[in-house]
């Protein structure tokens, strides 16, 4: 395919995808944090180099900030971010590292713990009003491994009680979104496993409450796109995270798994109208353990404009037609004939007529910005997961 439809063209023009500032630090197994030449030292190296993914590909004009990980001045670096033309977007709050969430934190029994985990989401608050953020993400590490532990009813409660002193700290243009996953580091159970508990816990706050999917944080074998298309009809998919998995949370570039997996999601996404709206959040939630950090940011999210344009070519009235007469196998065919459709030459050519560079990979590599950084950022301490 060498062309792409003006309404195409038109889609992925508007298209836009959030970075997380800790995918450009240090990250590794849990066995090892690796280092890397060039890796950011504090929150405005971390913005400049995310700022490199949206020159090559104009993809990705907002970067995600963790709490407390991005502590700065804010005001210096909201400025900082408009200088490289991107702007600070989610602000993703910490309850896991601190000593005193080992049994929990917005669900902890001691009332002392669970107020300095609801006073942290407050602070984040704050820093959402410095930043300009609309979006408070909260991802909750706890659970229990061992049965019999807890009350996991009563832990539910305590959830809810924390979710509601956050939720009306919130501003009027101001979000909660709360996200879920399958398991880990509680392997007996997790208060937040899946999406129908997250959609239970939001539905109770409001309005300005909503879900995050991640689409790394499921069982083998579940049907992902069947989730994204529920919550959408739902009115309550706030927002992704998008990474791929192989064995569990891997965090790994997305699509890396299953190609035909994200496009199936895409699809659901663009049907159910989920691409372009304002209240949908594309992000990024990845960590590049081997691979060089910006070259991986740019190809996972020219990996989602591909098999976003490949859902957009999906004939809707040929597949409705098809599916109103159950047949079966035509439908299949019209769904797997846009999977199979190569587009990568027409967004190149797209690309090049809107004045980007037809392949951002090679335009980076080409750049020397990451000799220049690999040269500029000797000493200090570089920034990690969990720095």
């Amino acid at each position: 395919m060498t062309e792409l439809s003006p309404d195409i063209r038109a889609e992925l023009e508007r298209q836009a995808i959030e970075l997380p500032s800790w995918a450009f630090g240090n990250s590794g197994t849990r066995f090892r944090v690796f280092g890397t030449p060039g890796t950011p030292r504090d929150p405005f190296e971390k913005i400049a180099d995310a700022a490199q993914v949206h020159r090559y590909t104009a993809l990705a004009p907002t970067v995600a900030l963790h709490i407390p990980w991005d502590m700065c001045d804010f005001d210096d670096l909201r400025k900082h971010a408009e200088d490289h033309d991107v702007a600070l977007g989610t602000i993703n709050s910490n309850t896991f590292q601190d000593e005193d969430y080992k049994f929990g934190a917005l669900t902890h029994e001691d009332d002392a713990i669970r107020q300095k985990a609801i006073d942290h989401h407050f602070a984040c608050i704050d820093v959402m009003h410095a930043t300009g953020s609309r979006d408070l993400k909260i991802w909750l590490a706890e659970g229990s491994n061992y049965p019999g532990q807890n009350d996991m009813r009563a832990r539910q409660d305590r959830l809810q009680d924390s979710l509601q002193q956050i939720y009306a700290r919130l501003g009027d243009d101001q979000r909660l979104v709360l996200e879920y996953k399958f398991f880990e580091p509680a392997f007996y159970h997790t208060d937040v496993p899946d999406w129908g508990t997250s959609y239970a816990q939001v539905a109770s706050l409001g309005d300005k409450a909503m879900v995050c999917l991640d689409t790394g944080h499921h069982a083998p074998g579940t049907n992902i796109e069947f989730i994204v298309m529920q919550l959408l009809r739902l009115g309550k998919l706030g927002s992704f995270d998008f990474n791929s998995r192989f064995y569990a949370d891997d965090d790994l570039i997305v699509g890396a798994a299953d190609p035909f997996q994200l496009f199936r999601i895409l699809f659901e996404v663009v049907r159910g109208g989920g691409l372009n709206n304002p209240d949908v959040a594309f992000m990024l939630d990845q960590c590049h353990n081997i691979e060089d950090k910006i070259p991986g940011q740019i190809r996972s999210v020219l990996n989602v404009q591909e098999m976003t344009a490949r859902a957009l070519l999906v004939d809707r009235d040929a597949l409705a037609a098809a599916q109103t007469a159950n047949d079966v196998l035509t439908a299949n065919a019209v769904f797997m004939d846009a999977f199979y459709t190569d587009v990568r030459p027409a967004l190149a050519a797209w690309r090049e007529s809107r004045g980007l560079p037809s392949d951002p990979m090679a335009a980076y590599a080409a750049s020397g910005y990451q000799q220049r950084i690999a040269a500029d950022r000797v000493g200090g301490v570089q920034a990690g997961w969990g720095a």
